[in-house]
C-alpha cells in the first residue's frame, strides 16, 4: 500500500490522536516484514564491507583523503535500505564555509541522508558511548566525531574546543537539536546547546529537514520500508554576535523552518493538523 492509498481508518487503527499520514504508522504486513529483513541484511552487509576500509583509511591517510570512500559508503548505505533521495540546497549555502547543520531527527539513518547533500565534511556530535558500537562507533570516532558524555554538565568548553578544531579546517558540524528521534513524525522542541556552540564559534546555522524519512522508519519499530526522501538544506542564518536571548530565539526560528517543511508535506497528504 502506498501513502496515497492510505485511508483515515488505516492511520487511526495504527496510532491515536491526530496522526500524520505516514506509512510507518501502518501495521506491517508479512510482505513488509520480508522486505525489511532483506533491507537490514543488505545494509549490514554493505557496512561490514566498506566501514572497516574507511575506518582504517581515515586513521592512516587522513580524513579529507577518505572523503570519496565516505561518500561511497553513504551512497551505498542509502541504496541498501531502499531510499530514493533528492536534495534541495539553497544557493546561498557556500561549499567553502563551515556551518552547523541543524537536522530533524527521525531514525538511525539520518546521518546518511545529509552527508552527500553538500560538499562539506560533516562531523557528528555523538554520545561518547556510541563510539563503542562495533563498526559504526569505530568509524565515527576515526572520522573525527565530537564526543559528549551523557548527563554530564560542564562539557561546553571541551565540546567547543573539539568543534573549533574542525571548523577551523572548514568542516561542518551535524547536530540533532531535538536530542531524540521524533515520536510522531513532526519536529520536536530544539534545545539551545548546539546553537550556543555555533554562536561561540561564529559560524552560521543551516536548517536541515528530511521530508519523507518517517515513511521509512519510526522510533519503536525495526520495520524498514523503501521510501522517497527529500533533503532540504535551507539558507544559512548568521550567529556571530548574538546575545544569549537571541540564541534562544534562533533555535525557535530554525525549529519553525524545519517544522513547516514537515507539516507542509503532511498537509499535502490530507493531514488536518
Amino acid at each position: 500500500m502506498t501513502t496515497a492509498e492510505m485511508t483515515q481508518g488505516d492511520v487511526e487503527a495504527s496510532t491515536v490522536g491526530n496522526p500524520v499520514p505516514a506509512r510507518s504508522l501502518l501495521p506491517p504486513t508479512l510482505w513488509d516484514r520480508v522486505v525489511s529483513v532483506w533491507l537490514w541484511s543488505a545494509s549490514i552487509a554493505w557496512a561490514a564491507v566498506i566501514l572497516p576500509i574507511t575506518t582504517f583509511g581515515c586513521l592512516i591517510v587522513g580524513l579529507d583523503r577518505m572523503m570519496p570512500f565516505q561518500r561511497l559508503y553513504t551512497w551505498g548505505g542509502l541504496k541498501a535500505v531502499g531510499i530514493d533521495w533528492h536534495y534541495v540546497v539553497d544557493p546561498r549555502v557556500d561549499p567553502k564555509q563551515a556551518y552547523l547543520f541543524a537536522h530533524n531527527h527521525t531514525h538511525i539513518f539520518d546521518f546518511l541522508l545529509l552527508h552527500n547533500a553538500t560538499p562539506h565534511y560533516k562531523l557528528g556530535v555523538e554520545l561518547e558511548e556510541h563510539y563503542k558500537i562495533p563498526l559504526y562507533g569505530w568509524f565515527m570516532k576515526a572520522r573525527g566525531g565530537i564526543a559528549v558524555k551523557r548527563g554530564q554538565k560542564g562539557q561546553s568548553a571541551e565540546v567547543l574546543a573539539q568543534a573549533k578544531k574542525s571548523t577551523n579546517l572548514g568542516r561542518g558540524i551535524l547536530v540533532f537539536p531535538e536530542g531524540t528521534r521524533t515520536q510522531d513524525g513532526r519536529v520536536g522542541r530544539f534545545k539551545t546547546g548546539s546553537f550556543f556552540i555555533a554562536r561561540d564559534l561564529g559560524i552560521p546555522v543551516c536548517p536541515v529537514t528530511a521530508v519523507g524519512a518517517y515513511d521509512m522508519m519510526r522510533k519503536g519499530s525495526l520495520i524498514v520500508r523503501p521510501a522517497k526522501v527529500t533533503m532540504y538544506v535551507d539558507a544559512p542564518i548568521e550567529t556571530a554576535g548574538l546575545s544569549d536571548d537571541e540564541v534562544a530565539t534562533l533555535a525557535e526560528r530554525v525549529q519553525a523552518i524545519v517544522g513547516e517543511r514537515l507539516d507542509d508535506e503532511w498537509r499535502s497528504r490530507g493531514w488536518k493538523g
